[in-house]
């Protein structure tokens, strides 16, 4: 049996609010064991035998659909995968007075776009790297939405296929 996260895009902001034990529910009502919710940012912990992650992410966005009624896009990462992802930070993840961020996306082509495009960006002293199907993101509090690449990451071309987490929020998951 594998352990699964499921990162939501959007929820608890914008006016999409669902509640943590409702969001469980909808998930453990899928078949999936040991489920727990992390933070109120839509952070789904769960186990399942189920091989085709493909097919378990989707599952779980027409779930969130009818349940919730709201366009709902998913990250599927296994346990592994994510605990990878948090070792492979490559900026100081504990500067003070500066947010480390990771990108996950469903579609590792909007990565490389997304990477491709900071390239041309007048970045200063935020910073962008590219990991093994993520990116990472180095920004100072405070200029999270205003910073280049944060308006680039904003863009609407995204908002289906990439989430973003803090890093100290994915450790909590690990």
């Amino acid at each position: 049996m594998a352990r699964y996260i499921a990162l939501l895009r959007g929820i608890n902001v914008g006016g999409i609010n669902i509640k943590m034990a409702d969001l469980k529910d909808a998930i453990s009502g899928l078949g999936f064991d040991n489920v727990k919710t992390v933070l109120a940012s839509g952070n789904v912990l769960f186990d399942s035998d189920r091989v085709d992650r493909e097919a378990i992410k989707s599952d779980i966005e027409a779930c969130l659909r009818e349940r919730f009624g709201y366009d709902a896009w998913i990250v599927l990462v296994d346990h592994p995968s994510l605990a990878a992802i948090v070792e492979g930070f490559p900026f100081e993840a504990d500067r003070d007075g500066w947010h480390p961020y990771v990108l996950l996306s469903s579609d590792p082509a909007s990565l490389d776009d997304m990477f491709a495009a900071a390239q041309s960006l007048a970045l200063g002293d935020e910073a962008v790297a590219l990991g093994d199907g993520v990116l990472y993101w180095h920004v100072e509090r405070g200029e999270t939405l205003q910073s280049p690449f944060g308006k680039l990451s904003a863009k609407a071309k995204y908002k289906s296929t990439t989430t973003n987490r803090n890093l100290r929020t994915l450790r909590k998951l690990l």
